[in-house]
């Protein structure tokens, strides 16, 4: 529906490097696979954000092997990235024409959420969508009033009730959505810490709102996760995973981190596709991410 950005080789230079060029550097001198390199080069997986456990399954498939030498390490990362990425699902953001489409933004403090539900309404209207964003943020006026810019500059409707409960908040959108006939409900959640019992259990409340009213509707259950916190993210991910049950990660903040091997470890990890990516400041800097295109970006 919407296409990746070209500028993407560029957004991803630093985590290329750190994630495929280091390790590249650290074998081109070597014959074959010694302990010693592969230890190595574990040590610069994991500090690409990969993660231990990955970082590990990785080169232990190449201990006590002759097959794959150090000169096809390249080709070697290259595919089991590419696997770990198709079994994590479809990178494909779901979207149902001439129907209601709601999504579901949810996230910890500061990552971008509201940013990103202004882009994705941009994205939508450019395509000749009827959104509404659904205001959910109610506690913090800054949060609404953010909200409110993001929508006119998108073209985008809002519903806000200032310091109004979020779930009648939620309740409403889905009612206007219905009845004014609108394609996408963006629903804009306040910012929480994943170890907040209450606010966890404000966006379960929330959820359970759009499974009563609208669950055929419902298309995505996004977490907004900043490129630049890493293996941060993923205990973000599974506290968010089992509170509401995600179904996608959009990833904001990607152009200029060396942290972007995160989208690898959500994958391998918790089985979740990044489906939305943040390459920019712009209006239009929001894109649908492609494995393929994203791996091919980081062996070039």
């Amino acid at each position: 529906m919407f296409g990746f950005l070209d500028k993407l080789k560029s957004t991803v230079t630093k985590t290329a490097q750190s994630l495929v060029g280091n390790v590249i550097e650290s074998v081109s001198d070597e014959a074959e696979f010694s302990d010693i390199v592969l230890d190595d080069m574990e040590g610069i997986l994991i500090s690409a954000d990969l993660g231990v456990a990955y970082a590990s399954e990785l080169t232990d498939k190449l201990r006590g092997q002759t097959k794959i030498k150090p000169s096809q390490v390249k080709e070697y990362l290259k595919t089991e990235f590419l696997k770990t990425l198709s079994q994590a699902g479809s990178c494909e953001l779901k979207f149902m024409p001439d129907k209601l489409n709601i999504y579901f933004i949810t996230g910890v403090n500061g990552v971008g959420k509201t940013t990103l539900i202004g882009k994705m309404a941009y994205m939508f209207k450019t395509n000749g969508q009827k959104v509404l964003v659904a205001a959910g943020d109610t506690f913090r006026a800054a949060a609404e009033e953010q909200a409110d810019i993001w929508s006119k500059r998108s073209g985008a409707d809002i519903l806000r009730k200032d310091k109004a409960d979020p779930a009648s908040v939620v309740y409403e959108a889905i009612q206007k959505g219905i009845n004014e006939n609108y394609n996408v409900i963006l629903i804009d959640t306040a910012g929480r810490l994943h170890n907040k019992f209450n606010l966890m259990e404000e966006l379960t409340k929330i959820k359970t709102v759009i499974d009563k009213n609208a669950s055929d509707s419902l298309m995505e259950s996004i977490l907004v996760i900043d490129a630049n916190t890493g293996q941060n993210g993923l205990q973000q991910a599974k506290v968010f995973k089992e509170c509401v049950n995600l179904s996608a990660v959009a990833l904001t903040k990607l152009d200029g981190t060396a942290k972007g091997g995160i989208v690898l470890a959500i994958a391998k990890n918790l089985g979740l596709p990044v489906k939305l990516v943040g390459v920019g400041e712009k209006m239009e800097d929001l894109k649908l991410f492609d494995s393929k295109e994203f791996v091919e970006a980081l062996f070039v």
